[in-house]
């Protein structure tokens, strides 16, 4: 394993308090004409996926890490990315393809436009997705994250949990994720209900995971229930909705951010209800106030599918530069999960 000598570099980003680490040297060739091949090769080699163990767990990362590997794209985007977290490899991530976007732009990955908006395109494992970059007089002010289709699934899915029987809908946004008000569960979602907002969020997910909702329609490495959006309704703007959600995603993990595709589900729901007409804004705000802002305009066939094409504006900042190294000798190896 090369990288046991040469150490494995990365970068550290957050993006609305969410963590995103990009590694774009320093881990072995992974196979795949795709990304989507790309990840079912990374999860099936041991070579590859204790790299993404080591950067996930303490003493070098922690259990709600987020990552990605730099890859080479399908055909034609400027570069691909395998997304990571402490579970596996997710074939979305909203706030990552946000970090990216200011990456490419700030290590000069991508040529820009000093004044103006930069398109950064990348293959994802579930598509295509492009981070709009949006600069003055060379200062990043804000990244515009444009999903693949979003759409409903099915609503009001009945699912017994500990709390008693709870209906739950469910969209599909590059991932399949969930969607319940936190108030059908008798929480809130502030940090004070943070424990337990994670606690019943994994326990739909892994209950939805095992129903035949989770299922994608027609390419199964989409398939499985990615997280669960838990969320307070906060009324109308004059503009659009106003939400705050926590993302309970991979296993038992909480996304301090708004989600970026968990936005973009959220948005396919309230188009599907008629609440929000192309146009109108969702501001969308995370468990640490940290905030979203969402749109979208129909896809191909939105008349029958109800599929949008979401767009979620936030911004990321660099948090620091790393080279991790992994001793042999270490009885720890790769590292522990403590959560």
């Amino acid at each position: 394993m090369t990288w046991l000598t040469s150490g494995i570099s990365t970068i550290d980003f957050h993006t609305a308090g969410e963590p995103f680490r990009i590694v774009e040297h320093g881990f072995p060739d992974i196979e795949g004409a795709t990304v989507a091949e790309k990840r079912v090769y990374a999860q099936n080699t041991s070579e590859i996926d204790v790299v993404r163990t080591i950067l996930c767990r303490e003493p070098r990362g922690h259990c709600d890490m987020y990552g990605c590997f730099v890859v080479e794209p399908d055909d034609g985007a400027d570069f691909g990315a395998l997304f990571w977290h402490n579970d596996g490899y997710s074939t979305a991530c909203g706030h990552g393809t946000i970090a990216l976007g200011v990456w490419a732009v700030q290590s000069g990955r991508v040529a820009s436009d000093p004044d103006g908006v930069t398109a950064v395109t990348i293959d994802v494992a579930s598509g295509r997705v492009v981070a709009h970059v949006r600069q003055v007089a060379g200062v990043i002010l804000d990244v515009t994250f444009e999903n693949v289709a979003s759409y409903p699934v099915r609503r009001a899915i009945g699912v017994d949990t500990s709390l008693g029987r709870v209906n739950v809908d469910v969209a599909f946004a590059g991932a399949l994720y969930g969607s319940i008000t936190a108030s059908e569960l008798g929480l809130e979602v502030t940090l004070e209900h943070a424990s337990a907002l994670r606690t019943i969020g994994r326990e739909i997910k892994w209950a939805l995971n095992d129903s035949d909702v989770s299922r994608h329609p027609t390419d199964p490495r989409l398939s499985g229930i990615y997280g669960t959006i838990i969320f307070d309704d906060l009324g109308e703007t004059p503009e659009g909705a106003h939400q705050r959600n926590v993302t309970v995603f991979a296993d038992g993990r909480i996304d301090r951010s708004p989600c970026g595709s968990g936005t973009a589900a959220r948005l396919a729901l309230l188009a599907g209800e008629g609440r929000m007409l192309e146009g109108d804004v969702l501001i969308h705000d995370s468990i640490i106030d940290t905030r979203f802002i969402g749109r979208f305009r129909p896809a191909p066939g939105y008349e029958t599918s109800g599929a949008i094409i979401a767009s979620v504006q936030g911004m990321a900042y660099e948090t620091g530069r790393s080279h991790f190294t992994l001793d042999p000798s270490d009885p720890l190896g790769p590292g522990f999960e403590l959560s």
